[in-house]
């Protein structure tokens, strides 16, 4: 993509400052967010109407602006020299505002990403569902991206992923990788996921699970002999699992317990959290589907599963808490950052007492 002027002045300076976020919006200088806040910043004016109409023309096509003009809202990726970008357009009170995040084209190992034995466990699956949950930005992408990635380095396999947009670009390795993007590659999710029935792939990643559809196809991947990795906004492991089974009617919801008990390889829960220095470390929740797991599944008892992953940390389960407990005890992160970012605080450890074997390697 040609990205002139202001526009590549802005994204150049946003990547020097170590920024992951970028958004343009009418009557306010460009935000920034670096290290979890956002701020303005202050190298540029602020941006008029034609300024973003300018950002807006050399970020999309004529297709693109026809389809936000149409929809009022727009997702999409680009990349500009040895940085890569994903972004969204939506209105609000009639007037444009871009979002972009920084995604780098070099892919972090599982080891940068700091990701738990278990997880890292996972690439050597033949089979099975792997669900990664949390909000927005806090590095699902890029926990998913590292573990394909590392597939790709070390099995002779063919991995498809279906994304909207593509946001790290792979490379072929010792895998072949095909990665479609909905809009350009294919008109939807589901359609995507119908096709890879008959496209020979070992590995799917499926960038999300959006709805009833695309989630029942994403069940009978796993179940048909597929690694599927896939993602959901949602906090924990088992709010993860009961929201699939939400979605469904009641008469459905006993068959899709099933599927999720038979299929369920592990829910990855993550988290970034400051470091005491500068920069952001990820925190990982994992829930394996063991035998255990996969009962309490198939009864309906997933408010039994934290206590699972509590007593069973042999098995590879973790909760947030243990990791943040190790992030503190490493003197990676704040005793008060950690209360600010649990689930439970009450378990998260004095400092002088945490102990640095509760949880995962710390990146």
């Amino acid at each position: 993509m040609e990205v002139t002027g202001t526009l590549r002045d802005v994204l150049r300076v946003a990547t020097a400052a170590r920024a992951t976020d970028l958004v343009f919006t009418i009557d306010m200088q460009p935000l920034a967010r670096v290290d979890g806040t956002i701020a303005p910043l202050r190298e540029f004016g602020v941006v008029d109407e034609q300024a973003m109409s300018d950002v807006l023309h050399q970020l999309l096509d004529r297709t693109q602006l026809a389809t936000l003009r149409r929809e009022l809202d727009l997702d999409f990726a680009f990349s500009v020299g040895q940085e890569r970008f994903r972004g969204n357009v939506f209105y609000q009170r009639g007037c444009p505002t871009v979002t972009l995040r920084l995604i780098h084209n070099r892919i972090p190992s599982v080891d940068e990403v700091g990701l738990p034995r278990a997880v890292r466990e996972l690439t050597r699956l033949k089979q099975g569902l792997v669900l990664f949950c949390g909000p927005t930005g806090c590095g699902k992408s890029t926990t998913m991206a590292s573990l394909v990635e590392a597939i790709n380095q070390t099995r002779a396999c063919h991995i498809l992923t279906i994304e909207d947009p593509i946001e790290y670009l792979h490379t072929n390795d010792r895998a072949v990788v095909h990665q479609r993007e909905v809009g350009f590659d294919t008109s939807s999710f589901t359609r995507a996921l119908r096709a890879a029935l008959r496209e020979d792939p070992d590995v799917v990643l499926v960038g999300e699970m959006r709805d009833p559809e695309s989630i029942a196809i994403t069940l009978t991947l796993a179940e048909t002999g597929h690694l599927v990795l896939s993602s959901l906004h949602t906090n924990d492991a088992p709010q993860t699992l009961d929201r699939i089974v939400d979605v469904f009617p009641g008469v459905r919801q006993p068959q899709i317990r099933l599927q999720l008990a038979s299929t369920l390889a592990a829910v990855v829960a993550q988290r970034l959290v400051p470091r005491v220095n500068r920069g952001l470390v990820a925190a990982f929740e994992v829930l394996v589907g063991t035998q255990a797991v996969s009962n309490l599944i198939r009864e309906g008892k997933t408010r039994q599963l934290r206590n699972v992953m509590q007593i069973a940390r042999s098995d590879g389960h973790q909760t947030l808490e243990m990791s943040l407990n190790n992030l503190v005890a490493h003197g990676i992160i704040t005793r008060e950052s950690a209360l600010a970012t649990a689930f439970h605080p009450q378990e998260i450890e004095p400092e002088q007492r945490a102990h640095p074997r509760a949880g995962s390697s710390a990146s």
